[in-house]
């Protein structure tokens, strides 16, 4: 399986791997994005099987880079991992059709927890 990780923090993409690694899910193909519209065109060109997804970044949003893709008919398996979280932010990631939010700080135990059962 391929995975997306989208951030526009170089250094929080390289701890999203790693904590991927640990959780048990480094054999799937990672590759990354440094902003929304990187994310967008990679969920195109790439066809991950998931995106992770920062909530803010340059040049579009992670919501907003959902919202697009839902928009154009692509139902990939899609998720925030982010530092901020209102309730209005998951309603609207849930609205759009996020499978899930993660607030950092996150744990190897925590990413287990949500991907297994996307993951398989």
């Amino acid at each position: 399986m391929k995975i997306l990780i989208a951030d526009d923090s170089r250094v929080m993409r390289q701890i999203v791997v790693r904590t991927l690694r640990q959780a048990g899910f480094g054999d799937h193909d990672l590759i990354e994005a440094a902003n929304g519209q990187e994310a967008f065109d990679k969920v195109k060109s790439e066809s991950p099987d998931l995106v992770l997804s920062d909530w803010n970044m340059p040049e579009m949003t992670g919501i907003e880079v959902l919202r697009k893709l839902r928009a154009a008919g692509n139902d990939v398996k899609f998720g925030f991992v982010t530092s901020e979280s209102t309730p209005e932010m998951k309603e609207q990631a849930d609205s759009a059709g996020a499978l899930f939010f993660i607030v950092k700080p996150f744990s190897a135990e925590r990413f287990d927890e949500v991907f297994a059962p996307i993951l398989g």
